[in-house]
């Protein structure tokens, strides 16, 4: 049976486009953002440091750990488990007008705090130009024409990414980007968002923290406002099916439900020197 000939926009729209070959799945949701304001206001009367990213960040450790199916690179139809949960948290540079990120590893046994700790030395490094390698790696970058930026692009992600080696000689250590990403754009007062997937950095999820806001939420049969934080999440349908998903997603609001369960004890932060 030949079928029907197309015609009008679903004709033009055959041209256009080629047969799908993109294995992104798009999530959200939204989330209660009581228990994550309460960890923090606590963690800030201790002298810490900590925001919704952090947290978010931590949960996705927590997930994966606990789903390790997911924690593993790609190598030729093959998933190798990788030997730490590694998060990397993407960070603005240049005054907001660039990227970079760090990465977090054995983020699954590190504390929110300590993470938090973490992460605000090196990106201040990163944001203070004091970092040698990212400044080398920005130099390299900025000099090659782009033909030979894009070939050297490809053997960098090959060596770190695909043979889980450092490339000294382009200062880039093995598996830059870990086991995931997180980046938020709650900062620029922006509710949701989805970042891409790229080959660069072949991570089976990276998600978004969204701007936390009052919303009305129906709780026991009743309206009442609640701050709420919006989560989007961009997965690699390579690495997880529905059932996967779903036993990361369990995980992954446990810690959120009440970080607390999951956090050592305060202590209180020394004071800074002035």
């Amino acid at each position: 049976m030949r079928g029907a000939k197309l015609s009008g926009w679903r004709r033009i729209a055959s041209a256009m486009w080629d047969a799908p070959n993109d294995p992104q799945i798009y999530g959200a949701l939204e989330l209660d953002a009581g228990p994550l304001l309460d960890f923090m206001s606590s963690a800030r009367a201790a002298g810490h440091h900590v925001t919704p990213t952090h947290l978010v960040g931590r949960a996705l450790a927590h997930a994966l750990s606990s789903v390790p199916d997911l924690n593993v690179r790609l190598e030729q139809g093959r998933a190798i488990q990788r030997r730490s949960v590694e998060v990397f948290f993407i960070t603005a540079v240049e005054g907001g007008h660039d990227l970079s990120g760090v990465k977090i590893e054995r983020a699954e046994d590190k504390s929110a705090v300590e993470v938090s700790r973490e992460l605000d030395l090196r990106s201040r490094t990163l944001k203070q130009k004091h970092d040698p390698t990212f400044n080398r790696v920005k130099r390299i970058m900025e000099a090659l024409p782009h033909p030979l930026l894009r070939a050297a692009l490809r053997i960098t992600c090959y060596v770190a990414n695909e043979l889980d080696r450092d490339f000294k000689a382009a200062g880039v250590e093995r598996s830059p980007f870990g086991s995931a990403m997180v980046t938020s754009v709650g900062m620029f007062g922006l509710p949701h968002g989805f970042a891409p997937l790229s080959w660069m950095y072949p991570v089976p999820a990276i998600v978004l923290v969204g701007e936390i806001a009052d919303k009305p939420v129906a709780i026991e049969g009743k309206v009442e406002v609640r701050p709420v934080i919006p989560i989007c999440a961009t997965l690699d349908h390579r690495y997880m099916d529905g059932w996967h998903i779903s036993r990361l997603l369990v995980h992954f609001k446990e810690y959120l439900a009440d970080p607390r369960a999951f956090e050592p004890a305060f202590v209180a932060s020394p004071a800074r020197p002035l």
